[in-house]
């Protein structure tokens, strides 16, 4: 039941992104799920939605920063889908110096795009899209 009501927010919350950057579609949008965990061994898991219309410019992924107190790291990528749907995103690492504690945190993730347009077609990340929420780690 908490999983349904999260993904539905999420879902709803996702409607109302605007894309951050003019090179992101209508249909480009990221949210961010109110909860995480930590787990005893340190690794910390993240999750929430997105949504892109196309990837043919090049991959596209979903990377979470967590922030606890004056603790910032980057949480896993996830490679997205982009067929203008609705997705479930989950990134997980292990932090463990200095580890993340149950409480109070903050999510920043962005639906990023590698393309190929810098110096000799090496790909260079575009921002789609962006979420933050405050979260809850359980």
């Amino acid at each position: 039941m908490r999983a349904r009501l999260a993904a539905a927010v999420a879902a709803g919350a996702l409607l109302a992104l605007t894309a951050t950057t003019a090179h992101a579609g209508p249909a480009d949008g990221l949210a961010v799920d109110p909860y995480g965990t930590v787990a005893e061994d340190g690794t910390v898991s993240l999750s929430g939605s997105y949504r892109c219309a196309d990837d043919s410019a090049g991959p596209v992924f979903v990377s979470a920063t967590l922030v606890q107190d004056d603790r910032s790291a980057g949480i896993g990528g996830t490679r997205a889908v982009c067929d203008g749907l609705v997705h479930e995103w989950t990134n997980s690492s292990v932090v463990k110096e200095p580890a993340y504690r149950p409480g109070e945190a903050r999510v920043e993730a962005t639906l990023m795009q590698l393309t190929p347009t810098g110096p000799m077609g090496l790909p260079m990340p575009e921002f789609l899209a962006t979420g933050s929420r405050n979260v809850t780690l359980n």
